[in-house]
């Protein structure tokens, strides 16, 4: 995890980890609890979108906090329960396949980054997003583009959302084997849609998206 900011101030040095630099801007402001959101599951074929929503406190570190798509399964896995540990407070929320097939990937990612936020714990006063913002809002935020590879906020959210996801691909590739959820956690790989064309769609499949529906296969 990048190192808190200084009395000095934050630093505008470019790093290759996610530093404190949003968060402490936004303390700047006056804000007292700032919470980093993000989501994983936007683009497979199957399962839900989930978005979680992070408050770290600053004067407890904790050290390997990295966007989660940069760090392997082991290591998600430990940082999951080190941020669940020591964070000030953690919001996790789910839209599944049904929802996301009626409003739309867009309109369900936005939806469970919201739900996640009204789950925390403690009230936030500023909002950090990974790229998106969310309508009608009630605190100020910021969308910031690889947002989960430059704040500690987002990175810390990103890896929430990633491991809680793929622990419920795991249970539905016992509910529903064949598919190899385990392995691809629903993503479009060609193993993916090789079993969709072999066995057809399941119930958790997202018949809007373009390969699961039978009139949408190649």
């Amino acid at each position: 995890m990048g190192q808190a900011p200084s009395s000095r101030g934050p630093s505008r040095e470019l790093t290759r980890e996610p530093t404190w630099e949003f968060e402490a801007r936004a303390w700047a402001r006056g804000a007292r609890a700032v919470a980093g959101v993000d989501e994983a599951g936007r683009g497979p074929l199957a399962g839900p979108v989930v978005a979680a929503a992070v408050i770290l406190d600053p004067d407890l570190a904790i050290p390997g906090v990295a966007d989660s798509k940069t760090l392997s399964p082991a290591r998600r896995e430990r940082l999951f329960d080190d941020i669940r540990t020591r964070a000030r407070a953690v919001g996790v929320a789910a839209v599944d396949h049904a929802e996301i097939d009626r409003i739309n990937i867009l309109q369900a990612t936005l939806r469970a980054m919201a739900r996640a936020v009204e789950r925390l714990p403690e009230v936030p006063d500023y909002l950090l997003l990974d790229a998106l913002t969310l309508p009608d809002a009630p605190f100020p935020q910021e969308g910031i583009v690889k947002g989960d590879a430059r704040s500690v906020s987002i990175a810390a959210a990103s890896i929430v959302a990633k491991v809680t996801r793929d622990r419920m691909m795991r249970e539905l590739d016992g509910r529903y084997p064949g598919y190899g959820f385990a392995v691809h956690k629903g993503y479009p790989t060609e193993a993916h849609r090789q079993a969709i064309r072999r066995l057809g769609p399941c119930p958790v499949h997202r018949m809007s998206f373009r390969g699961v529906a039978p009139e949408a296969r190649p």
